[in-house]
């Protein structure tokens, strides 16, 4: 095939460029496990100077023969953000970057048990199933993979339940440290929370930390919170159930990027546990949720990408979906909410308060 015009075969060339870096884009995700599991975020940061490479491969336990392949792996990263690379005459010295203290082990913050889990073969599978979903008849295609829905699973399975109770404390840190800092008015004057789908109670214990005479229940399914003990100096209550039956009456019930996991119907059903919950004890409490409103004019592309990369993990994992204003709006109206106020001050996520 001959091209005569110029611009339409850097046209192809370009397009050729899209399809391969979207056909390649798992390396990102591959190479960025491989550094965490090797421990170099750690490494460079415990040599607390730009670490040369050749004192990087003597750190790490690696076999010999694979020593000469590091910089590459390096390199890719750096590309991609987690690495910052002082050339020098001799050799390169690598120092971390803002992403990368945040896969430190010991960093209070740390998301590396987020990467853990999304990136296990329990929870990569599905995926490969995509196309296969869309002409079944299951759920998701983690159901589809796994014969089980991920709830299910998680309860039969203790690697995933650690997994996923892992990453969800991780984020949980790192939630509840802004939401306290910035977000402070949200609870007070409250006298009883219930934190729903809370886990081992990450989210509960910072809040009830901060505020020392607000009681705080954990409620999650009876195997999350099999063996888990309250805290008497914070008030921790683990209470085992189901959010769709019934939700501990209180002040003030949190969600917790919980609703994402779920579709309209079934938010619904769990939106209005929480009115009855908030409305028990005879004054008009709320619900809060934590959780992201896409189609904000504001974000910029690569925030924008990280939201659709979460609707459609919500698609392939549970039968839940990320939701616009417009949707949220209506889902709030639809559980029998009368008013509601949404505080875009987590990132990619809000913070929205609803009231009967």
């Amino acid at each position: 095939m001959e091209f005569h015009d110029e611009d339409h075969a850097a046209k192809l060339l370009r397009a050729q460029t899209h399809i391969w870096n979207h056909i390649f884009s798992f390396i990102n995700s591959m190479s960025l496990k491989c550094v965490i599991e090797l421990g170099i975020p750690d490494i460079i940061h415990n040599y607390g100077q730009p670490m040369p490479l050749s004192n990087l491969i003597a750190s790490l336990p690696i076999h010999p023969s694979k020593t000469h392949f590091i910089h590459r792996l390096m390199r890719i990263m750096i590309h991609s953000g987690f690495f910052s690379n002082t050339e020098s005459e001799l050799e390169p010295k690598y120092t971390l970057t803002d992403a990368s203290l945040l896969l430190l082990n010991n960093h209070p913050m740390s998301v590396t048990p987020f990467m853990h889990a999304m990136l296990d073969p329990i929870l990569t599978n599905p995926w490969h199933q995509f196309s296969n979903w869309f002409k079944n008849g299951d759920l998701t295609p983690f159901e589809t993979a796994h014969g089980l829905l991920l709830w299910d699973y998680a309860g039969t399975d203790p690697k995933l339940n650690n997994l996923f109770n892992d990453a969800m404390a991780s984020d949980a840190q790192l939630v509840s440290s802004l939401v306290i800092e910035k977000c402070k008015g949200v609870f007070m004057g409250l006298e009883s929370l219930v934190d729903v789908g809370g886990g081992t109670g990450t989210m509960a214990k910072a809040i009830a930390k901060s505020f020392p005479k607000l009681e705080c229940i954990v409620l999650d399914l009876p195997h999350v919170v099999s063996g888990l003990h309250g805290s008497h100096e914070n008030l921790i209550k683990y209470v085992g159930g189901d959010m769709f039956e019934a939700i501990p009456p209180a002040d003030a019930v949190l969600l917790k990027w919980i609703l994402h996991d779920w579709n309209d119907a079934e938010c619904v059903k769990i939106l209005k546990k929480c009115k009855e919950a908030i409305t028990r004890k005879g004054k008009e409490g709320k619900v809060i949720i934590i959780d992201m409103v896409v189609e904000n004019e504001k974000r910029d592309n690569e925030s924008v990408e990280t939201q659709l990369f979460f609707d459609m993990l919500m698609m392939a994992l549970v039968t839940g979906k990320e939701r616009s204003k417009k949707e949220w709006v209506k889902l709030i109206s639809s559980a029998g909410y009368n008013n509601y106020k949404i505080t875009p001050v987590l990132g990619l996520r809000s913070l929205i308060e609803i009231y009967p």
